[in-house]
């Protein structure tokens, strides 16, 4: 029984490409979780579609188990019935989508999917610093989106700093090299609990004053 289960399978997998021809949509098997994707196929008339979710596993049954997705990683939006569904993806991992066409109240086809959720990647933003003067610490804040802990890469051209073990946003960080002259800053990596983004942020310029020159200090007398 097993191993006809396991067939079974392996002949609704192999359809998937098939249903991937038939719609051009279906190519997207890839989103991020926050993000929502129509899933469609070409509509036969007279037929009827019904659409269900499955999390990441591979002992479901697919001909006769129903959807086993809960609404908190996964849900249809406007319904699942149709030629084509949209679907919100809330919670990162790998899902299976089944659509069953049925004419007169008799399945007549049975064609699996299968998308991938990621997570959106982190995004590191510099905020504009205050000038300093020539000689003293620069203390940047960046804001991080994701989820902690956080580490990144500052730069400033020519030197890199690593911080990590970030927890909360924004975070207040001190560059460990001080600026003698007025310097740009940018973040070249960013990392949070899931993934690395490495899209350079914007750059932002810290102003450094120059120190006035020493001078004598004179006292009038009247």
């Amino acid at each position: 029984m097993k191993r006809l289960k396991h067939i079974f399978l392996r002949q609704l997998l192999v359809v998937i490409p098939v249903m991937m021809a038939m719609a051009p949509a279906m190519a997207q098997n890839t989103v991020y979780s926050g993000q929502t994707s129509i899933l469609g196929i070409v509509e036969v008339p007279g037929d009827t579609y019904t659409w269900e979710l499955y999390t990441d596993n591979t002992s479901v049954n697919f001909a006769t188990e129903p959807g086993n997705c809960p609404s908190s990683a996964a849900y249809f939006i406007n319904g699942s019935t149709g030629p084509s569904v949209s679907v919100m993806w809330l919670t990162q991992g790998v899902y299976y989508y089944k659509v069953k066409a049925s004419r007169g109240g008799c399945t007549m086809n049975l064609k699996i999917g299968m998308m991938t959720v990621l997570n959106d990647p982190p995004i590191a933003v510099i905020q504009p610093a205050q000038p300093v003067c020539a000689g003293d610490s620069v203390h940047l804040s960046v804001t991080l989106t994701g989820i902690a802990p956080w580490s990144f890469t500052l730069t400033d051209g020519v030197n890199n700093f690593v911080f990590t073990g970030i927890i909360a946003s924004p975070a207040t960080i001190v560059v460990p090299a001080v600026p003698i002259s007025t310097t740009s800053y940018w973040i070249t990596e960013v990392t949070d609990a899931h993934i690395t983004n490495t899209t350079p942020s914007a750059q932002v310029v810290q102003v450094v004053n120059p120190k006035p020159a020493n001078s004598k200090i004179y006292r009038y007398n009247k």
